[in-house]
Parts: structure tokens; sequence; C-alpha cells
């Protein structure tokens, strides 16, 4: 293999070693003012956005032991990686997405298993990991709250009222 096809097999490589997840995107009509805007974005979720050779983000795929990309690799294609919160990312693509009407999710690939444009969709549109924390702890505060009225009524139930004076 020639040392420019292993340089750019290693630099992909290293990309998808950042991060647990990995966008596929096709650019096609995507500006470099609009690629600039994009990085931006991705930058404030420690996310990256970078232009792949196809046939590299194959191989650095199949050696990092993900699922076969095969199927999404026609056409110009780049990677979305890095940062913990890929649900925030998966929110600034489908944001960029709607604003713009150029960039188009192909595939992305979760804890090693494929998941579809449809699928990324819907994990942009769940709330952020902070609300659902708080909504969970407001569900458990308020079951909390509920079993001790029923003890309250249950004792005041069982204990005899006292005799008026």
């Amino acid at each position: 293999m020639r040392a420019e096809k292993q340089y750019l097999i290693a630099e992909v490589d290293s990309h998808l070693k950042k991060s647990d997840y990995v966008i596929l995107a096709n650019f096609t009509k995507v500006t470099v003012a609009d690629t600039a805007e994009l990085r931006k974005r991705l930058a404030a979720e420690k996310a990256e956005f970078h232009v792949v050779k196809n046939s590299s983000l194959r191989v650095a795929a199949k050696a990092l032991g993900l699922p076969s990309l095969d199927a999404s690799l026609a056409g110009p294609t780049a990677i979305v990686v890095g940062g913990s919160n890929s649900a925030g990312v998966a929110k600034v693509l489908k944001k960029f997405f709607e604003e713009k009407q150029k960039l188009e999710i192909k595939v992305g690939v979760m804890d090693k298993k494929l998941v579809s444009a449809g699928d990324l969709s819907k994990i942009a549109d769940l709330p952020s990991f902070d609300a659902l924390r708080s909504q969970f702890l407001g569900l458990l505060k308020s079951n909390a709250g509920a079993f001790v009225r029923v003890l309250d009524a249950k004792v005041k139930k069982d204990q005899p009222a006292a005799p008026a004076a």
C-alpha cells in the first residue's frame, strides 16, 4: 500500500477513535462558509466535521470493528465525531439541516451499532440529558410524596378519633 494511502487511512482511524459514535453525511450542497459555520456549532459540543475518502473510511471502519458502511459510502462523505454528547451533536446537525436544507445525514454508528438517519432524527428530538435527569428526579420526588400521603392517611384512619371534651 502506498504511503499516501496509509496516511489517509491512519488519519480517518484517528478521527474514528475520538468518540463512540460517528455520523456520516453527504455534503454535496454545502458551501465553504456553511462548513465553517457547522464546524463552529459542532465545536460547542466538542465535535468535529471532516471530509474523508470513502475507501479510507471503509478500511478504517473495518479495522476498528464497526458495522459495514458500504451501503452508505456512495458519493461525497463527511464524518462527524468527537464529544461525549451524541444527542447534542444530532440536535446541531438537525437544526443545521432545517435552516440550510443542505446537509444530508446518511447513517450513524453508536456503540458499534448502525443507526439510521430517521433514528438519529428521533434522538435529536429528545430533551437534553440534564432535562431528562431533572424530569426523572421530579418523578421520583412526586411519587415519594404521594406514598407518604397514603401512609399518613392510613395512620389517621386507623387511629381512633379523639373524644370531644
